[in-house]
């Protein structure tokens, strides 16, 4: 199966002094990355690449309760083959991966939760800054399913097989401090009003450098996870679509929807 969608209402993008900045405007949905929210991921990152003039990219999602709670489930919930649980799987990488290889830095501009496949696009971004309130997880366990989208292995690469591992296993929602105890968080600020004053202040130091000098930091700092990928990768995927068409994955699924908060 193959899913083709044009850039959707719900990411709305500027560029604005070097600066390109993604909003996820799903408020209402807890910013849930629907299949049409990935493909407008990919298509604006992979059409902005381009432009050398970009000095920073900017992920953030509507509002403040939410960056993004992850897969919207509602949508997914269709796709029960496991050709379906490829394509899913491969959809979601392609938007991520163009996030992952874009030339400029990628910061992720994290209030409320990232949940799920949100704290997988997170982790796809180069640096993480975070409001005190942010909350993030990777509680995949709690639907009886795995990492879909390369977040597994970028979470391997940032705290190591052993603390990945049990991250996964537990599905714990970190709060801020203690997901950049981790590492997973770079920078905490504080809680609004005062955080968007913060981000800008910390975004500025971006501004203000040239942007073929951020796109050779970039370079050298991206060039890690082109490391041993396609194992890596293959059994992420291979793990997910295994799960993902298994009696408890859709077991569990149904008893988040019939209440469970």
């Amino acid at each position: 199966m193959t899913f083709r969608f044009s850039s959707s209402n719900d990411v709305r993008h500027t560029l604005v002094s070097g600066v390109l900045l993604v909003t996820i405007d799903r408020p209402d949905k807890r910013n849930a990355l629907s299949l049409g929210v990935l493909d407008s991921l990919r298509h604006i990152f992979t059409d902005a690449a381009g432009d050398t003039a970009i000095k920073v990219a900017v992920i953030r999602g509507a509002g403040a309760k939410a960056f993004a709670s992850g897969g919207d489930l509602t949508e997914l919930a269709a796709y029960r083959e496991r050709e379906d649980a490829e394509a899913l799987s491969r959809h979601g990488k392609a938007a991520l991966d163009a996030i992952r290889l874009f030339p400029a830095p990628v910061i992720a501009r994290m209030q409320g939760v990232a949940l799920g496949g949100g704290a997988e696009l997170a982790l796809a971004c180069d640096l993480r800054m975070a409001s005190a309130s942010c909350r993030l997880g990777f509680v995949h366990g709690r639907l009886c399913i795995s990492p879909a989208w390369g977040g597994g292995r970028d979470l391997v690469r940032i705290v190591g097989p052993a603390k990945a591992l049990y991250l996964m296993a537990s599905a714990a929602v970190l709060d801020a401090s203690a997901a950049q105890a981790m590492g997973l968080v770079n920078l905490v600020g504080p809680e609004d009003p005062s955080f968007d004053t913060w981000f800008e202040e910390r975004l500025a130091l971006f501004r203000d450098q040239p942007a073929q000098v951020l796109r050779a930091y970039k370079a050298i700092t991206g060039s890690s996870r082109a490391t041993d990928a396609e194992p890596a990768e293959r059994v992420e995927r291979e793990s997910f679509c295994s799960l993902w068409c298994h009696d408890d994955h859709w077991n569990a699924l149904r008893k988040l929807e019939g209440g469970r908060p």
